[in-house]
């Protein structure tokens, strides 16, 4: 299962989850007409062997859960119930309780409710994103999920976490969160997709040892600070911000990406000791000395790929302006914006 970062990116649904396919009841030849709600019922499941590990009800209108007669597939690893009109997760509990991967990504879910209790620690993977869902809840007892999507609901705060210790991954993104809290125990998280909420500070991070991927993009910080203890970050996404000064980044000596595009920077400082930077994306601030990135990024081997355009130093020289950046950062330079120069 991928990350949502694509659709977060896309506030517009695309064109084909607007109800353009041919569903299979249509193919069957049945009157429905456009938009109309298809009663859930086992007919659609009837091509599925019980013995079968992977259900797929993928855009097909289904309103409930109870009448497609889960219980006949008592083996089930992984269930899809994605892009359909599912309100309540009544009837999951007709799965089995040691299924390992759940999907109800885009529906119209208000609730994590009582139902969820029905599962145990097998499961790993739980996708609720492109809900209405408001409380993080009913999930304490899921131990052994590693991997759990959020994104895109009416969350506006972080809680009900901390017994989840073995989550490597935690997609929060395009909420209501306001604030880092609650995440203390999650030692073993990897991945922290927090980019369009409302948070304005970056803090409460210093358990995290092991994460190598934090995404804060279009959020309300202004400052880079906290990330002392992630000595194994290795990507770092924190555009459209107001940060106007590059700090803090001491010990982040795994760094191979940092995107600090659309914020408020004028000067690249503090960059030099990366020595593993890849990719710096800075389009769209406030530079305009390419002395200055010769100094932060010149002596930087492994970085092949830089986004200036639309900072002063490539709105007002934009003729010299690619040769300019090239002679600045030397022969491991490989793409320039989305241009690649050899």
């Amino acid at each position: 299962m991928t990350t949502h970062q694509d659709e977060l990116e896309q506030p517009q649904r695309p064109a084909e989850d607007q109800n353009t396919d041919v569903s299979e009841a249509e193919e069957q030849g049945e009157n429905i007409v456009e938009g109309e709600e298809v009663e859930a019922d086992e007919d659609i499941l009837d091509d599925y062997p019980e013995d079968t590990e992977e259900v797929d009800v993928t855009h097909l209108r289904v309103r409930s859960l109870p009448a497609l007669g889960l219980k006949r597939f008592p083996n089930v690893k992984m269930a899809c119930f994605r892009q359909n009109l599912v309100t309540s997760l009544e009837g999951v509990e007709d799965l089995p309780c040691d299924i390992e991967e759940l999907d109800f990504y885009d529906n119209r879910l208000a609730h994590m409710d009582h139902h969820l209790a029905h599962f145990n620690s097998n499961m790993r993977t739980l996708d609720l994103s492109f809900n209405n869902i408001k409380h993080i809840k009913n999930i304490e007892h899921l131990t052994g999920l590693k991997t759990l999507y959020l994104c895109q609901n009416k969350i506006s705060r972080i809680q009900g976490l901390n017994t989840l210790q073995n989550l490597r991954s935690i997609e929060l993104g395009a909420n209501r969160i306001r604030e880092i809290k609650d995440l203390d125990h999650l030692v073993n998280l990897e991945e922290l997709w927090l980019g369009k909420n409302k948070i304005t500070k970056l803090q409460n991070l210093q358990n995290f040892k092991k994460l190598r991927i934090l995404s804060i993009q279009a959020n309300r910080i202004t400052k880079l600070e906290g990330l002392e203890e992630l000595t194994d970050l290795e990507e770092l996404y924190i555009a459209e911000n107001g940060i106007t000064k590059l700090e803090g980044l001491d010990n982040n000596l795994k760094l191979n990406t940092i995107d600090i595009t659309s914020n408020k920077i004028a000067a690249l400082e503090n960059l030099s000791h990366l020595k593993n930077l890849e990719e710096f994306w800075a389009s769209r601030n406030q530079i305009s000395n390419f002395n200055n990135i010769e100094k932060e990024l010149g002596k930087l081997s492994q970085l092949h790929t830089v986004y200036f355009e639309f900072n002063p130093l490539h709105l007002n020289n934009q003729v010299t302006y690619r040769n300019k950046v090239k002679l600045a950062l030397g022969p491991s330079l490989r793409q320039i914006d989305a241009t690649f120069i050899r």
